[in-house]
């Protein structure tokens, strides 16, 4: 981070993935009994709360935590099973602590989830608007989780809605359907898991009857989705061992997923760098504006805009969002709905 000259974290900051992350680099380990433990250095400056904060899904995400003492605490359905993961850095080392039938998967995937397979230097601003949010973010890094439900599934949920009302979504089904988070948790006196929890299986998911569905506030295009994508939760899976491009037509392959929503899965899973965003309702106008001055833009002029980063599009888009210049706006929010109460 660049100390005082570092931006508060605003809207757009946040939507870029930004989550601050207090006293980092004094974290101390948790020292909770059956956990197994990893200590990684990584050869560059480390932000976890830039790294990790994509994959939180609102501030109430039941399956993501921040705590004061600095740690990141993830509760993630691993291909060998449900496990907790506690991330901290200390003095420039990674201390990593995990719970559970998946501790080791996660703890093996830990410096690919921090950022060890990206390759920043590759980047190279054109425009000094993004130099400038390069040079303030300098423990930004991609993250590759190597999974892909647990990125798909809530993505498909903030199709066409608000994001306070796919948070809200995600928040509940998966406190209800989901498992408690193995190990304490950051919260002991919450019990097992410390309030969190992880994900459903792809069988569980299935099971979800309608009206709970719809209680949660998810119409029947999305569920029908999420149904369909979990009968071929195995082939959406073997998407990770393909290059992100192929990754998107295999997911794409299945009903309602989209570009949109193939884009937002591979640049967690795969750690996509060029895996940019079209169809979103603001991200050209706010690139557009960014770079051009052109809060009108629309996917085409994005894209133009974008094109020196070919290669590196999605970091650039992330370093524009992450800069927090964004246009003022002009017409009222985008109205919350709650079929839930229909």
């Amino acid at each position: 981070m660049a100390g005082r000259f570092d931006p508060r974290p605003t809207r757009t900051t946040v939507r870029g993935g930004h989550v601050v992350v207090p006293g980092q680099a004094g974290a101390d380990r948790s020292g909770a009994p059956g956990g197994r433990t990893r200590r990684w250095v990584p050869p560059w400056p480390l932000d976890l709360g830039l790294v990790l904060g994509p994959l939180r899904r609102g501030p109430a995400d039941p399956t993501f935590r921040k705590t004061p003492d600095g740690a990141v605490w993830r509760a993630s359905l691993t291909p060998v099973g449900p496990g907790t993961l506690r991330v901290s850095v200390r003095a420039g080392v990674v201390e990593g602590e995990a719970w559970g039938p998946g501790a080791e998967w996660l703890l093996e995937q830990l410096p690919r989830m921090l950022g060890e397979s990206d390759d920043p230097d590759a980047f190279e601003p054109r425009h000094r608007l993004v130099a400038v949010a390069r040079h303030r973010r300098p423990g930004l890094r991609l993250t590759r989780t190597g999974l892909v439900l647990e990125s798909l599934i809530p993505s498909i949920l903030e199709q066409k809605v608000t994001t306070d009302e796919a948070y809200r979504a995600w928040r509940l089904l998966v406190r209800k359907y989901g498992v408690p988070a193995p190990g304490p948790g950051p919260g002991a006196a919450m019990g097992r898991g410390g309030g969190m929890f992880v994900m459903p299986s792809p069988r569980v998911w299935a099971l979800i009857p309608s009206w709970e569905w719809h209680r949660a506030g998810v119409d029947n295009k999305r569920a029908s989705t999420i149904l369909r994508v979990v009968q071929v939760a195995r082939r959406m899976e073997e998407a990770v061992g393909f290059e992100a491009g192929r990754a998107q037509e295999r997911l794409e392959v299945v009903a309602g997923v989209g570009p949109w929503t193939s884009a937002e899965v591979v640049q967690r899973s795969h750690g996509a760098a060029d895996a940019v965003t079209v169809g979103d309702l603001h991200l050209p106008g706010i690139v557009g504006y960014a770079l051009a001055g052109d809060r009108d833009a629309d996917d085409a002029v994005m894209l133009s805009l974008l094109e020196p980063y070919a290669g590196q599009r999605h970091r650039a888009a992330r370093l524009i969002l992450l800069s927090g210049r964004t246009p003022a706006r002009r017409q009222p929010r985008m109205p919350r709905g709650d079929i839930g109460r229909l």
